[in-house]
């Protein structure tokens, strides 16, 4: 090798990070191994790579005894003290045994183990890179799609998206940009694996980080997610800062910033509600939009009952139990709901039980309310408006004739006055 192999270290230092130090020391051992392959050397050397000329040197090493048994092993007190009188017994004496055709399988050997190291160095800052990256969110290139995987790069490294990990709505091409959530970074002999995922509840987390600068500096805080991917999720925010609403915030003006992250999920639905350290308050306001009445909370089997408006039955449970169901993921409490119909038939008092504040949703938290919602709440409210009223008295046939001739004597006299 020559100054030129030097130089080159020296530039792979800068542009790779690795050290140079490290690439001569792996060069050096690689070396021991190919000069004992090499020339069937079995006895102890060591080489030497100077970093100044890049002159490779063999030497063997001899421990120094008074009577020799093995040659490749050993040298004479003698024999060691000609060459420098200073040696003494067990003292390591060093000898050049460098081979005249050597340099060719320097040359090739120091090759191989700095292309090796190089791929090692940009495996480990890879890795280094994304594993502190975990649980956050990143924006790839969708590459291909095989029978378990979509791949999608990240510019160093291709992740990995299994099927199951997309969203229903996704509809991916080759070359589409996405936003994706690392769920799992890992060290594998063929180098770092990282698993992204766009239905884990952490997307949608990070996607409000993005766009709310009040979560952001930390003023509001997301407290819990509940996600059914591609249809509905419910997120709990709260504000440490009495002046700052949470919910508006997350909404933003007229609506743009929560329908940003709704735009990047296709469409899927999103409530945004107030979190609370009262269990009863959290649930009630977990529930919306639909209205509620009472929340009996039972500590200890950390379970809620819950009583609506008729008419809002259908509404608080959702369309195949699902608003119940992502109220439930979201305050970590079971629920169970019932109407006010029901409560009276299975003698619940609740009226004189009932302390609760929160009976309906802002007008913030009901933005998000789907088409299809308002649709049934409408009919509901209409419907249910007759049922709750009074019933007329009927009347039997005669008195309704007699009625009818009272009306129209009375409208004739109006006219005979007018």
């Amino acid at each position: 090798m020559n100054p030129d192999f030097i130089e080159a270290l020296n530039d792979i230092e800068k542009e790779k990070g690795i050290s140079k130090e490290v690439l001569i020391e792996a060069i050096e051992a690689a070396l021991i191994s190919g000069y004992k392959r090499n020339f069937n050397s079995a006895q102890n050397v060591r080489v030497d790579v100077d970093r100044e000329t890049g002159h490779v040197g063999v030497y063997a090493r001899k421990t120094v005894v008074e009577e020799v048994e093995d040659p490749r092993q050993e040298i004479s007190l003698d024999a060691a003290q000609e060459i420098d009188p200073g040696y003494q017994l067990d003292d390591i004496v060093e000898i050049e045994v460098t081979p005249k055709d050597f340099g060719r399988i320097a040359a090739q050997t120091a090759k191989q183990v700095v292309t090796q190291r190089i791929r090692e160095a940009e495996r480990g800052l890879i890795y280094s890179e994304f594993i502190d990256r975990e649980e956050d969110i990143v924006t790839g290139v969708i590459q291909r799609q095989d029978a378990r995987f979509y791949y999608v790069n990240l510019g160093k490294i291709e992740a990995l998206m299994p099927l199951n990990e997309k969203m229903p709505t996704d509809n991916f091409k080759q070359g589409d940009r996405v936003k994706v959530f690392i769920t799992k970074v890992e060290k594998t002999t063929k180098g770092p694996q990282v698993f992204v995922s766009r239905t884990h509840p952490g997307l949608l987390k990070r996607l409000f980080e993005l766009e709310v600068p009040e979560i952001y500096d930390g003023i509001v805080e997301i407290k819990s997610v509940a996600r059914e991917a591609g249809d509905r999720s419910k997120i709990a925010v709260h504000s440490y800062d009495p002046n700052v609403d949470p919910v508006g915030s997350c909404v933003g003006p007229r609506g743009m910033r929560v329908q940003t992250v709704v735009n990047e999920l296709n469409g899927e639905k999103i409530d945004i509600v107030r979190w609370s350290e009262d269990p009863a308050e959290f649930v009630a306001n977990s529930l919306s939009p639909s209205k509620v009445l009472y929340v009996g909370v039972n500590e200890e089997e950390k379970m809620t009952r819950v009583i609506v408006p008729d008419y809002q039955l259908s509404l608080a449970i959702g369309k195949r139990g699902q608003n119940a169901r992502l109220a439930a993921k979201l305050t970590g409490w079971k629920i169970d709901i019932k109407s006010e119909s029901q409560a009276e038939e299975e003698g619940i008092d609740w009226e004189e039980q009932s302390d609760l504040e929160v009976t309906g949703e802002t007008e913030e938290e009901n933005l998000m309310l789907t088409d299809e919602e308002e649709i049934l709440e409408e009919e509901q409210v209409d419907s249910d408006e007759t049922d709750v009223t009074e019933p007329e008295e009927e009347l039997d046939p005669a008195d309704e004739a007699d009625a009818e001739e009272m009306s129209g004597e009375e409208e004739t006299e109006d006219e005979m006055k007018s």
